[in-house]
């Protein structure tokens, strides 16, 4: 019997194919398709103007519904009274590092772009800054590190920190490797 089947796999394999085919043909048949329900909408032929579509058109604009604050133009948009707004906000709770002021905290083993980015925008610019971090100043700094949480530690930035400030490279690069 296992030999007839082996020699004959094809021919089983269609009527299976076959078999399955009638099953599903006849099975289909037998469900009704779903009652079709008709949706009248307002962009419907024949149906009467919607008052919302109206109401939207007539209203106005965001924009003109905003004063731009002072020190922005009348005809900015919002992007620019939001930018703005926002310029001001963050200038009030943290001072705003210029590119030029600051230490490179690149150069610190660990400190990557995402992380210098988010160091400065808390304030960090320099390696004398870092170098004054105590055990509390440590953990503020790295309750607002997020993922980075830890780095401050494990990385011994402080120690980076008080060598880079003080320039001395041949000590820096004899204990952390080359700069």
């Amino acid at each position: 019997m296992l030999a007839l089947i082996e020699a004959n796999q094809l021919v089983l394999g269609g009527i299976v194919l076959l078999i399955a085919l009638v099953v599903w043909w006849v099975w289909g048949r037998s469900k009704a398709a779903p009652a079709k329900r008709e949706y009248t909408d307002v962009l419907s032929e024949g149906a009467a103007p919607a008052q919302r579509n109206n109401a939207l058109i007539d209203a106005p604009s965001a924009a003109a519904l905003v004063t731009p604050p002072p020190g922005v133009g009348t005809m900015a948009g919002i992007g620019e009274i939001v930018a703005h707004a926002a310029t001001e906000e963050v200038a009030d709770v943290v001072p705003v590092a210029t590119a030029s002021a600051g230490d490179d905290l690149g150069r610190i083993k660990g400190v990557g772009p995402k992380l210098k980015a988010l160091l400065t925008s808390l304030g960090v610019t320099s390696y004398a800054q870092i170098a004054a971090w105590g055990d509390e100043d440590i953990a503020r700094i790295d309750a607002q590190l997020g993922s980075f949480a830890g780095r401050a530690v494990r990385d011994n930035w402080v120690e980076q920190a008080k060598l880079l400030a003080s320039g001395d490279a041949a000590a820096y690069e004899a204990k952390f490797g080359k700069i």
